[in-house]
C-alpha cells in the first residue's frame, strides 16, 4: 500500500510539473498594457529588405534559384542603399494611418541588416554602406510616435551550425552545433533589445522549417521578457499560440480563414490579433510582380482585419537603393485619406460579437457600434442579425446625417435607400445604451 501511496506521489509531481512547464510565463502589468495598446493601433507597416533586393525577385531568391550560399553572400559587396532615408520611411507609414513598423533585420538568408557584433555578415561590416539603417529607423520612429517591432528569421540557409537540410535527431541537426546556434540567436536579439531606441515586438518566422526541433522557446522568450517584460513576442508558426507568446499572427489570411493553407492548423487564441499581407505579390521588391492591390482592396482588407478583432499588417518591398516604389506611396496616400476621414470606426475598436456578414463587418468602440458596409446589396437596407443592444441612435460617420433604422427582436434593420454611398466604405455609427 505504501508503495504505491508513494508511486501515485511521484505521478501527481510529474504531473504537476508537465502542466507547470505549459503554463509558466505570466505577462507583466506593462506587457498587458502593451498588448491593449498593439490593438487600438490596428494598422502597420511590414517592410521586407535586405540584400536579395539587388536582385529584383523577392527575399526567398537565393532558395528559389538554387543559389550557393558562397555566391549569393557576393551580393553584400554591392549593397549600398545610399537613398534610404528613415524620415522618408517613417513619414510614408504616418500618410497611411499607420501606426506600427515591422521591419526584417535578419531573414532567411542569415543576412543581418543591423549593427551586429556577433557576425560580419552584416550591413555594417559586409557592405560598402558601413552604416545602420535600422539604427536611424529605431530613432526617427521613436521621434516621430511611431511603435517598432523586428521581424528575426529563426531559419537560416547559409551557417554551419543551423545546417539547413540536415536530419533532424533528439531535437538537433545531425550534421550541425545547435546549441551554437541558439546562443547566437539569444545573443542578436540581446543587442537588440538593450542597444535600438524603442523596440516594441520581435515577429518571428521560419520554425515551420523544423517542426521536430527543439527552438529553446523557453529560454528565448523568456530572454526577451527578461531584457524588457513589455515587449512583445509572436511567431510566425502557422500553430496554435505556445507559451511565452503575446499575439497571434496570421499569413496572408484574415483570422478564421484558410486560403493560404498556412493556417491549417492555426485556430484563433485569446491572444491579440494580426494578419499580414504584401501590397502586390511579393515580400521583397520584385521587379517585374506588377499585380498591385488598390486603394480599395487595401482598405477592404483593413476593415475587415478590424471587423475580425485583428490588426492588419501590409508589407512593402523597398528597392535596393532604399527608396520606396512611387506606385506605393500614391496608393497608400489615398488609403492614408481615408483613413484620417474614418479612423474613429478603426482606431481603438474591437471585433464586434456580431459575425462578418455578405454587407461588411462591425467594428465596436464602447457605446458606438461602426456598421462598415463594404459591399452594396441589391436590397434597400442591410440587417444586423445578433444586435441585442438597444440602438438609440444612427448617423453616416463622416457627415452626422440621421440614418433611419428599425430595431426588432432577430435584429436592428439599416435603411440605405437614398444615402450617398462611400465607394470604399460606408461607415454607420450606431449609439446603443
Amino acid at each position: 500500500m505504501k508503495k504505491r501511496i508513494w508511486l501515485l506521489y511521484l505521478l501527481l509531481i510529474a504531473c504537476s510539473k508537465i502542466i507547470y512547464a505549459q503554463n509558466t510565463y505570466t505577462p507583466s502589468v506593462g506587457n498587458m498594457a502593451a498588448r491593449r495598446n498593439f490593438q487600438d493601433m490596428k494598422f502597420g507597416l511590414f517592410i521586407h529588405w535586405g540584400i536579395y533586393s539587388i536582385l529584383g525577385d523577392g527575399e526567398w531568391v537565393m532558395h528559389n534559384k538554387k543559389i550557393p550560399y558562397e555566391s549569393y553572400k557576393r551580393l553584400a559587396g554591392f549593397f549600398n542603399p545610399q537613398e534610404f532615408n528613415a524620415k522618408e520611411w517613417v513619414a510614408f507609414a504616418k500618410r497611411a494611418g499607420m501606426k506600427y513598423i515591422t521591419i526584417t533585420l535578419r531573414h532567411h538568408d542569415g543576412f543581418s541588416m543591423f549593427g551586429t557584433k556577433v557576425s560580419p555578415y552584416n550591413i555594417v561590416d559586409a557592405t560598402p554602406y558601413h552604416k545602420d539603417p535600422l539604427m536611424e529607423l529605431a530613432k526617427e520612429c521613436e521621434k516621430e510616435g511611431i511603435e517598432l517591432h523586428f521581424y528575426y528569421s529563426l531559419l537560416d540557409w547559409g551557417r554551419a551550425d543551423y545546417a539547413f537540410g540536415s536530419p533532424i535527431n533528439d531535437g538537433k541537426p545531425v550534421n550541425g552545433d545547435w546549441d551554437s546556434y541558439i546562443k547566437f540567436m539569444k545573443d542578436q536579439l540581446t543587442e537588440l533589445i538593450t542597444k535600438y531606441p524603442g523596440v516594441k515586438g520581435i515577429w518571428f518566422d521560419g520554425d515551420w522549417e523544423r517542426r521536430e526541433v527543439n527552438w529553446h522557446y523557453n529560454e528565448i522568450y523568456g530572454l526577451i521578457h527578461k531584457l524588457n517584460p513589455s515587449i512583445l513576442v509572436g511567431n510566425n508558426h502557422h500553430l496554435a499560440p505556445k507559451d511565452g507568446e503575446d499575439f497571434q499572427m496570421f499569413e496572408k489570411d484574415l483570422p478564421g480563414a484558410n486560403t493560404t493553407g498556412f493556417s491549417a492548423e492555426s485556430k484563433i487564441g485569446s491572444l491579440p490579433l494580426e494578419t499580414c499581407e504584401t501590397i502586390n505579390n511579393s515580400w521583397g521588391f520584385s521587379i517585374t510582380d506588377r499585380t498591385f492591390k488598390s486603394s480599395k482592396q487595401i482598405i477592404h482588407y483593413l476593415v475587415n482585419a478590424a471587423g475580425r478583432n485583428a490588426n492588419f499588417l501590409l508589407n512593402i518591398g523597398p528597392m535596393p537603393n532604399g527608396k520606396i516604389q512611387p506606385e506605393f506611396t500614391d496608393t497608400m496616400a489615398i488609403v492614408g485619406a481615408w483613413v484620417q476621414k474614418n479612423g474613429e470606426a478603426i482606431y481603438g475598436t474591437r471585433g464586434s460579437s456580431v459575425p462578418p456578414q455578405d454587407w461588411g463587418v462591425i467594428t465596436v468602440k464602447g457605446k458606438n457600434q461602426y456598421v462598415h458596409i463594404t459591399d452594396t446589396q441589391a436590397i434597400p437596407y442591410v440587417f444586423i442579425p445578433q444586435l441585442k443592444q438597444t440602438v438609440i441612435k444612427a448617423v453616416l460617420l463622416n457627415k452626422g446625417t440621421a440614418v433611419k433604422y428599425k430595431q426588432q427582436p432577430e435584429g436592428v434593420f439599416i435603411y440605405t435607400d437614398g444615402l450617398p454611398m462611400d465607394a470604399n466604405d460606408t461607415v454607420i455609427k450606431l449609439t446603443v445604451n
